[in-house]
């Protein structure tokens, strides 16, 4: 199952960049002139979401240095020995929702102290591709748009995060044990 996992997962990006170029030069798409165009637009849109990524890396800051977390952490340890779940992840699970470059730094982190082929390196890597930064999401792309009201789609996306953690979990239990 190992050996499988691995080479779907060496090339599964190469085969689909290489399907977008194909299909795009079948349809006749300017593939170049497309990403130049495309490229353009984001410039645009990196000044309009400037302020609300100050402010959210502002309060990750905040929730981190305050000790906030620590004391969280303290709180579920109990439940997560039970679970056996790796108390070292939740930081991660935590932070995934809010900035994808702190939870990469966390995954940086425990793959670095943990090593890549343990069950912690494996279970971050996992959660780190299987969720989404729900909150910069919200707080980013929908301000820079003007949405205001973000009620479900907050509930959605951060019941979307926890089951992408449960899932990484069961999986990352299942296929490397």
């Amino acid at each position: 199952m190992y050996a499988i996992v691995t080479q779907i997962s060496m090339w599964a990006i190469p085969l689909l960049i290489s399907y977008v170029l194909v299909y795009a030069l079948y349809k006749k798409v300017p593939v170049y002139e497309s990403f130049i165009s495309g490229a353009k637009g984001g410039f645009g849109t990196a000044i309009k979401i400037m302020p609300h990524l100050v402010g959210m890396m502002v309060a990750i800051t905040v929730f981190r240095e305050s000790g906030a977390m620590a004391m969280f952490l303290n709180v579920l340890k109990p439940v997560l020995v039970i679970l056996h779940f790796p108390p070292e992840i939740v930081p991660l699970a935590l932070m995934r929702p809010i900035t994808g470059s702190g939870s990469l730094a966390i995954t940086t982190d425990l793959i670095a102290n943990h090593g890549p082929d343990s069950f912690i390196g494996r279970l971050a890597s996992t959660i780190q591709g299987s969720t989404d930064t729900t909150l910069y999401v919200l707080t980013v792309y929908f301000g820079a748009v003007g949405i205001r009201n973000t009620k479900y789609a907050l509930k959605v996306g951060l019941l979307s995060d926890l089951i992408g953690v449960i899932a990484s979990f069961l999986v990352v239990l299942l296929v490397f044990g």
